[in-house]
């Protein structure tokens, strides 16, 4: 059933219930509903409809999800791009042909119910992934792909009706996308300041049961000030400070973190376990949606209905993850060139890579595939060295790169991220590498800058950083 439907339905059984709350207004189920049916009969007077695409590009999230829920009853395939893309950009990024350009609040349109026929296998979704690599490229999916998942999450991460969901990113990722919609479909309330919230994190919070984050922001989320007070939201927008204005009286605390995109250390999980929170988290892609879940602390296992194989031969130790499922994607709009790839057995992969694998056992990942650093005949998984050096304080986050050397093939380099005043001693970064890292993994080279540049998602833009060093940007400057 298209997520619309859903809203539509929880509209008819408690149309009072706040549905999104965001930082330019509020809406209840009753009047989401209301604005998606006059939204969606607009579009169907511009003839969109079954069979088009629409580009949904608004800065404001609440806005954005009544178009795309507006697409989605009006039965085409809303596209969510970056708001700050011209329309030169959007014909380079889709190659196709749009029916729309939504960038600007829909208007409404008086008149019946807008009804028509929605099939499991209709392409309802499409999204841009830069993954680790840059450059967007749209990702469609069918609508059992996209909405056949949401009863699992409901049921591994223990979400219902009652659930006030902070979305804390922008919606133009699938990630924070896919949480936000959910939460609709499934009837709670979503928070949606549209971007991280910063210094309104922690008013974004006292008004939450569950935060979707990705891993480099649980730590800001349990080191919140304040009380791990929660409030069901009544009806309200976002005040000054970040909050829900109107809420309901306290019923329980923070209580859920679904974190997705990347490796999650154990000392994040004890940091949220003491603060009484629980972390579900998990692997996947946009391409492939869910691939394996952590839901106790015990490992990724497979998410329900993922069948994974990891195929050994060409990465040395590891191999890559290969994936059959329902969630699967339809690939990418207008045949663009990507990571994806499919064999005849209906498995694909992204590159992403993982020590060998057996059904039972945990998936241990170990990055990706196209990142790997080839150092004087040994591979490097950048995300294994990543992973040691974040523990050294004083390190906000860090990238690590392979930069060209004319006899090893590449040469390990770290780009740590902290602030002038707070930058960690390279000695103490060399020798946390010297006690955890094998010798061909330690960086030979290190740099330091204020802030790494980061992708939709908020994960560090590898590409991006690899680029700025080859190109000398000053603000990365060398660690001695």
């Amino acid at each position: 059933m298209p997520v619309a439907r859903h809203v539509l339905a929880h509209a008819a059984e408690r149309p009072s219930r706040l549905a999104v709350c965001g930082p330019g207004g509020e809406l209840t189920y009753a009047g989401l509903a209301e604005r998606i049916s006059g939204a969606a009969r607009h579009l169907r007077d511009r003839g969109v409809g079954p069979g088009s695409m629409v580009a949904v590009a608004l800065a404001d999230p609440v806005e954005l999800l009544t178009a795309v829920l507006a697409a989605d009853l009006a039965g085409a395939t809303p596209l969510v791009g970056d708001p700050a893309w011209d329309r030169r950009r959007w014909d380079h990024l889709t190659t196709a042909s749009l029916a729309a350009r939504i960038s600007a609040p829909l208007p409404q349109v008086a008149g019946p119910p807008v009804e028509g026929e929605a099939r499991p296998d209709d392409l309802a979704w499409a999204c841009f992934s830069s993954g680790s690599t840059g450059r967007p490229r749209a990702v469609i999916r069918t609508r059992a792909s996209w909405t056949g998942s949401y009863s699992h999450l409901d049921r591994l991460a223990g979400i219902g009706l009652d659930d006030v969901v902070l979305v804390p990113g922008p919606l133009v990722s699938s990630l924070y996308a896919f949480a936000a919609l959910h939460t609709l479909a499934t009837g709670a309330t979503a928070v949606v300041p549209g971007r991280w919230p910063g210094r309104s994190l922690a008013a974004h919070l006292d008004s939450a049961s569950v935060v979707h984050v990705v891993p480099h922001r649980l730590p800001d989320v349990l080191r919140r000030p304040g009380s791990l007070r929660v409030a069901v939201v009544g009806g309200a927008a976002l005040d000054a400070g970040g909050g829900c204005r109107r809420a309901a009286p306290p019923t329980a605390s923070l209580r859920v973190a679904v974190v997705g995109g990347a490796a999650l250390d154990a000392g994040a999980r004890a940091q949220a376990a003491a603060a009484g929170v629980r972390v579900v988290s998990y692997y996947g892609a946009t391409e492939l949606s869910f691939v394996a879940a952590d839901t106790d602390g015990s490992g990724l296992r497979p998410f329900p209905g993922v069948e994974i194989e990891v195929r050994t031969g060409a990465h040395g130790p590891l191999g890559e993850v290969w994936v059959r499922s329902p969630w699967l994607s339809q690939g990418y709009l207008a045949g663009a060139a990507g990571p994806l790839r499919r064999d005849a057995g209906g498995w694909v992969t992204v590159g992403d890579l993982a020590e060998p694998y057996r059904a039972g056992q945990v998936l241990r990942l170990r990055g990706r595939g196209d990142g790997a650093i080839q150092t004087g005949g040994a591979t490097v998984v950048p995300e294994d060295v990543e992973e040691v050096l974040r523990q050294v304080p004083g390190v906000g986050d860090v990238v690590v790169v392979g930069l060209p050397h004319p006899s090893l093939g590449s040469v390990v380099t770290a780009v740590v991220e902290a602030p002038p005043a707070r930058q960690p001693p390279r000695a103490l970064l060399e020798a946390t590498a010297r006690g955890a890292l094998d010798a061909a993994q330690r960086p030979r080279r290190w740099f330091v800058v204020p802030s790494l540049p980061r992708n939709p998602t908020g994960k560090p833009a590898r590409a991006q950083v690899a680029d700025r060093l080859a190109g000398g940007d000053p603000e990365i400057r060398r660690l001695v």
